[in-house]
């Protein structure tokens, strides 16, 4: 899933420098969404894990 953040952060910075102001400030919004749903997605599996890994006595 990060592997998309980094093409639309580099699709942004391709449009930035050759003037397409719209198309990079939507490509650095999508990377921004989707690296907090990235971040979203391991802190619940983090939590998940940590959840299932200890024995109850």
């Amino acid at each position: 899933m990060l592997s998309w953040v980094v093409t639309f952060l580099v699709i942004a910075l391709i449009a930035g420098i050759l003037g397409f102001g719209g198309l990079a400030g939507a490509s650095i919004e999508i990377a921004k969404i989707i690296f907090f749903i990235a971040v979203v997605l391991f802190l619940v599996s983090a939590v998940v894990g940590l959840a299932r890994g200890r024995n109850r006595v």
